[in-house]
């Protein structure tokens, strides 16, 4: 299982790039193998959209469930990416390069909630016993 070490992380596995005001979100290498083979993704938000933390974002489908993806902060959606959901297998092969959305942060300390990359694995180690 992949955890880069350059990303934030949260208890309900989405991913977080933080980069200045924007922070870029996909779903973690955990969340893809537990929902195993992605076959669809439907956004729930479009650009300029205010997102709250933990508001979904998109819906992921796959041959074994249905999931929400939740903002881990709250903002504005600055991009979609549009190329997923004509892909979304992308997610299973590359998690960590098939993104999601791009949120313009409204206040950064909402990011101090996120887990860092260490304590992120030792989380998921924690929910595999």
């Amino acid at each position: 299982m992949k955890i880069p070490t350059n990303l934030k992380y949260t208890k309900s596995d989405e991913w977080a790039l933080v980069e200045g005001d924007v922070v870029t979100i996909g779903i973690t290498d955990y969340a893809q193998d537990q929902l195993s083979d992605i076959v669809y993704i439907e956004y729930l938000v479009d650009v300029d959209d205010e997102t709250e933390k933990d508001g979904s974002v998109a819906t992921i489908e796959s041959v074994k469930a249905a999931s929400d993806v939740l903002s881990p902060i709250p903002g504005k959606v600055v991009e979609v990416n549009e190329d997923l959901p004509d892909s979304p297998e992308s997610i299973n092969s590359e998690p960590y390069d098939a993104w999601m959305v791009k949120v313009e942060v409204d206040d950064k300390s909402a990011l101090d909630d996120l887990m860092d990359a260490k304590a992120y694995e030792k989380y998921c180690e924690e929910r595999e016993h």
